[in-house]
C-alpha cells in the first residue's frame, strides 16, 4: 500500500506494509503540492521497480490514478471514489485532463454506483473496461448487538436515545444541516443525544455552530473512531444519519449501520434510492433540509417497533448485497484475468 497522508496504519490488515509519500513542507501545502506531486511520481516509480507487484490499483483517480497511469506498470486498475468523477474534473481543465489520462491508461476501472458508471464512460472509460462493485461490508464483524453500558456510561449518554453521524467534519458532509435540526429534535426529544464522529477542516466551526444554537451539551464531538471500535458505537446508537450532499454508492459508514442494524436517514443522492426505500428500511431526505431531517429523527426515535423493522431489513439487504467477502472476490477474478492477460 501507498499512501501519501502520514498515518499509524491502524486498522490495516495484517500483512500490509505501508509506503508513505513525502509531502514537502506541508504547513505551506497549497503552494507546496504541485512540487510535492513530481515527487510522488519518482517515488511511485522507484515504489513499483523495487516492488515489483502483481497489480497496480490506485483509488481515487485524479492524482492517484494519474500516478498510476504514469508509472507504465501494467496490469493497472483504478477506483473512482466519486468526487474524483462528479465534482474534480469539472473544477478546471487540468483536472479534467489528467481524470481523463488515468482512464486511457488503465486495464481495468471499478465503480460501486450504476450513476458513476455512466459518468466515467462519458469521460473517456471504456464501457468494456468498467466494473460496478461494491466495497462491501465485514458483516461478521458490523453485525447486531447489545448497547454497550461502559460506552455510553463513558460518553454521558447512558439514558439517552442516540443519534450517530460518522461523515467526515468537511463541508461535502453537511454536518452543519444536522446540528441545525437538533434543537427541532430537542424540542419534541429532550433526553435525545448525538454522537458526532469524524474529524475535518469543519471541526472548530460546527462546535462554534452547536454552541450558538444552544445544543453543545446534547451532542459528543469524539473525532476518529478507530475502525475495531466502531461497531459497539453503532450497536449503541438508534438511529444512523449521513447529511452527505455527495457520495458515489452506498457510503462505507451508512453500509456498517445497516449491517449492524441501525435504520438510517440518508440524502437524496446519487445510488441512495436503491439502497433505502423511504419508510420502509429508513428515510431519504432533501439536501440541506433541516427541517425534514428533524422530523424523521424524531419519529424513528419516537418509534422503537419501526426502528426494529427498518434496522432489520437494513441487516437483510447487506448480507444478501453487499457483503465483502463477495464483492472482493469478484475483485480478485479480474485480478487473476488481467494477469494472465497481461502476461500474453
Amino acid at each position: 500500500m501507498i499512501s501519501t497522508m502520514p498515518t499509524s496504519g491502524r486498522g490495516y490488515a495484517k500483512g500490509v506494509q505501508l509506503h508513505l509519500l513525502v509531502r514537502l513542507m506541508p504547513r505551506i501545502w497549497p503552494v507546496t503540492r504541485y512540487f510535492s506531486g513530481l515527487l510522488w511520481l519518482a517515488q511511485v516509480r522507484r515504489l513499483v521497480r523495487k516492488i515489483k507487484p502483481d497489480i497496480l490499483h490506485a483509488h481515487y483517480i485524479t492524482v492517484y490514478g494519474c500516478l498510476g497511469a504514469v508509472s507504465g506498470f501494467h496490469p493497472f486498475v483504478v477506483s473512482a471514489w466519486g468526487s474524483d468523477v462528479l465534482i474534480e474534473p469539472r473544477q478546471n481543465f487540468f483536472l479534467k485532463a489528467i481524470t481523463e489520462y488515468a482512464l486511457k491508461g488503465a486495464n481495468m476501472v471499478i465503480c460501486d454506483a450504476e450513476h458513476i458508471v455512466e459518468e466515467l464512460v462519458k469521460q473517456g472509460a471504456p464501457q468494456e473496461k468498467t466494473e460496478l462493485i461494491y466495497f462491501g461490508t465485514d458483516t461478521s464483524k458490523f453485525k447486531p448487538g447489545q448497547k454497550s453500558t461502559n460506552l455510553k456510561e463513558r460518553l454521558g449518554i447512558l439514558d439517552s436515545a442516540v443519534v450517530i453521524s460518522l461523515r467526515s467534519l468537511k463541508p461535502t458532509y453537511n454536518i452543519e444541516s444536522l446540528l441545525k435540526a437538533i434543537p427541532l429534535v430537542l424540542e419534541a426529544v429532550p433526553e435525545a443525544k448525538f454522537i458526532i464522529a469524524g474529524d475535518g477542516d469543519q471541526r472548530q466551526y460546527l462546535e462554534n455552530l452547536a454552541m450558538s444554537l444552544g445544543v453543545l451539551d446534547s451532542i459528543r464531538f469524539i473525532g476518529m473512531i478507530p475502525n475495531d471500535e466502531l461497531p459497539q458505537y453503532l450497536t449503541s446508537s438508534d438511529v444512523y444519519v449521513s447529511t452527505s450532499l455527495s457520495d458515489a454508492g452506498l457510503s462505507a459508514s451508512t453500509a456498517e449501520a445497516m449491517a449492524c442494524g441501525l435504520p438510517v436517514i440518508i440524502t437524496d443522492f446519487g445510488d441512495n434510492r436503491k439502497w433505502v426505500e423511504d419508510g420502509v428500511n429508513g428515510f431519504i431526505v432533501p439536501l440541506r433540509n433541516p427541517g425534514a431531517l428533524a422530523s424523521r429523527i424524531i419519529y424513528l426515535l419516537r418509534n422503537e417497533d419501526e426502528r426494529v423493522k427498518f434496522g432489520q431489513a437494513n441487516r437483510r439487504i447487506i448480507e444478501e448485497t453487499n457483503n465483502y467477502e463477495t464483492e472482493m472476490g469478484k475483485v480478485e477474478k479480474i485480478y487473476d484475468e488481467l494477469i494472465v492477460r497481461c502476461k500474453k
